[in-house]
């Protein structure tokens, strides 16, 4: 039998090696990562029925606060961006697929709110430049 999946354990062991190599972030595997978040809501929920949803938003959450000290630093860039508002809305329609992973939608909003923070003060922009919207 497989051990389950765990998101936030992965987020972190990336995130270690990332900053065991090097000081700098890598933003294109930060997109990586967020590229496999509803992926690993979906395995992590089903996997591990009692803290998979846990697991799951722990990782999505790490995640983002790596963008906003990026972007409090002022080195976030529209691609990451991008790669995490596509990760959410891909989150929340997987989430609304089944029904077991219904509570997740709360986590889902939880950082999509975060996002928005990061955005231009008209919500639909980073730095002048479109922000992809399914």
């Amino acid at each position: 039998m497989r051990p389950p999946t765990n998101y936030a354990a992965f987020v972190t062991g990336v995130l270690g090696d990332m900053t065991h190599q090097s000081a700098a972030v890598d933003q294109r595997v930060l997109c990586h990562c967020l590229e496999l978040a509803s992926s690993y809501l979906v395995t992590d929920a089903t996997m591990n029925s009692a803290n998979g949803i846990s697991t799951w938003i722990t990782g999505f959450s790490r995640l983002v606060s790596v963008l906003e000290a990026l972007h409090a630093r002022g080195e976030l860039e529209l691609d990451t961006v991008n790669a995490a508002s596509k990760a959410c809305s891909e989150c929340w329609t997987v989430a609304g697929s089944w029904r077991d992973l219904h509570d997740s939608r709360e986590g889902v909003r939880g950082v999509a709110g975060r996002l928005k923070r990061l955005l231009d003060e008209n919500g639909r922009t980073f730095q002048g430049a479109r922000v992809y919207v399914p």
